[in-house]
């Protein structure tokens, strides 16, 4: 009976996800865990939160996968008054290892953003950001731009993307024409207000992300209704990058046969219920 060990996971993601390649900012890669600790089962989430800590520990996995850091900014004590802290002892305490793929997930085939432009059915995607040097097979870019096989009228689309996405209290908000006909698309897993301003956004027809802020969003349809823009469909965040899970647990049991890999069926979402919201 082959024993695997965590080192192979560990060594397995970073082939998957370059750590070179996240944010300069970003926090990725191994955060709890020894390379020589036996690996049976897997569990992927989005976030490392109480309840997928809890779904880990119940399933006695060895290691939790996340989108998220649990450790990206801010954080100078791991003391068990607080609550990453206590995250991290009982993960630890539990033999449960943790590691994270963010933004270097984001960028290759089958990331974060490709997950959402395959569902969507997109044809020619390309990065709108395209990661510097020439492009390999792992790494591609940050977020994708593309075209539907059919023209959607923009409730259409906003519709179908919808019906991709687990739902969450927020939905899917939009704004522009609900008549207009979009065909060019172009869309970012997680927060993507950043790229309001780039050129393949400005030239798509509708834009999807998550987190658009009020000044932004507003100053971007200003700017389409004077010179031409994308219409805006904004996703709840955990939803946009839940569709990379999937994908990332076949990828990495392709790679280490004879581990479980498993997809936290749980929401994250931090939202609960909302109230007066117009129809």
């Amino acid at each position: 009976m082959t024993t695997h060990t965590l080192r192979e996971l560990r060594e397995t993601a970073e082939e998957l996800w370059p750590v070179e390649t996240a944010e300069e900012w970003d926090r990725v890669g191994l955060v709890s865990g020894a390379d020589d600790a036996p690996l049976r089962r897997v569990l992927l989430a989005v976030d490392a939160v109480a309840s997928t800590v809890d779904e880990a520990l119940e399933w006695r996995a060895d290691a939790l996968v996340t989108h998220h850091p649990l450790l990206l900014r801010g954080v100078h004590t791991v003391a068990e008054d607080t609550s990453k802290g206590a995250l991290l002892a009982r993960l630890i305490r539990g033999g449960c290892a943790l590691y994270a793929a963010h933004t270097n997930a984001d960028q290759p085939e089958g990331g974060v953003s490709a997950a959402i432009a395959e569902r969507l059915g997109l044809a020619d995607a390309a990065a709108i950001v395209p990661a510097p040097g020439p492009r390999s097979d792992e790494v591609f870019g940050i977020g994708r731009v593309g075209v539907l096989v059919e023209p959607l009228s923009l409730r259409a689309f906003a519709e179908c993307a919808a019906s991709i996405l687990p739902a969450t209290v927020s939905g899917v908000r939009v704004a522009g024409d609900p008549d207009r006909i979009v065909s060019r698309v172009a869309l970012l897993g997680g927060a993507g207000d950043g790229l309001l301003d780039h050129p393949a956004v400005r030239a798509a027809d509708v834009y999807l992300t998550s987190d658009l802020r009020h000044h932004p969003a507003q100053e971007s349809l200003e700017r389409s209704a004077a010179a031409g823009g994308p219409a805006l469909v904004d996703v709840a965040h955990w939803a946009s990058e839940s569709l990379w899970l999937e994908g990332a647990a076949a990828r990495l049991a392709e790679r280490i046969p004879g581990v479980e890999f498993r997809v936290s069926p749980l929401r994250t979402d931090p939202w609960t219920f909302a109230v007066g919201a117009e129809q």
